[in-house]
């Protein structure tokens, strides 16, 4: 079960053979908490996420055998929590503050397994935007793609070419850490490759 509305997250674990059984999103407060990092941030947005979704009747309805799976990506820059852009100005205050600079995308895999067994990792990854012109941030803006995206801007996107330098896992700041996520599952007994024998083969 996977507990997210995102898209992006579900065409990644299916990039690796893996379908949830449910989807059932999780809404908790994501506002950072005073003088909180981006890294703990991300890993505490993750947990609540699984915590709540194995309270919801669906997920109950599973029964003790269901995987609940959750993830959540923040994007910092030092100490400091660029916003889920909502807004232009959010939008643009985020694309001028990355321009020429280096950041971290911070991408939690939390998993409650069966036996109520918890695992997680958090992965950090160092990118690197070229210097951004008027024309760069107009342009993208007008695209729309950053909405609702950490930092403002989705790297699977248009985005991609701003991106000089990338250090860590792309897949982490798509929103998903695949390495991480396949080998936490592994580890708690789900049949992932079981998953890929049996699934419809795919063209390459």
């Amino acid at each position: 079960m996977l507990a997210s509305a995102s898209p992006r997250r579900l065409q990644l674990l299916e990039r690796v053979g893996l379908t949830p059984d449910l989807l059932n999103p999780s809404d908790i407060d994501e506002i950072p908490h005073k003088r909180e990092t981006p890294r703990a941030l991300s890993i505490r947005l993750a947990r609540g996420k699984a915590e709540r979704a194995l309270e919801m009747p669906l997920v109950r309805a599973e029964g003790p055998n269901a995987f609940v799976l959750a993830a959540d990506t923040v994007v910092g820059l030092g100490r400091r929590v660029l916003p889920k852009a909502e807004t232009v100005d959010e939008a643009r205050d985020c694309l001028s503050l990355l321009s020429g600079r280096s950041h971290w995308v911070y991408s939690t895999v939390h998993l409650i397994a069966p036996g109520n067994k918890v695992s997680s990792r958090c992965v950090e990854t160092k990118v690197r935007f070229k210097r951004l012109s008027r024309e760069d941030i107009d342009s993208y803006i007008a695209s729309g793609e950053w909405r609702g995206k950490a930092g403002g801007y989705a790297i699977q996107g248009r985005a991609e070419a701003f991106v000089r330098m990338l250090t860590g896992s792309y897949s982490a700041v798509v929103g998903l850490p695949l390495y991480e996520t396949v080998h936490l599952l592994e580890g708690a007994g789900y049949p992932v490759f079981h998953s890929w024998m049996t699934a419809p083969q795919s063209e390459v």
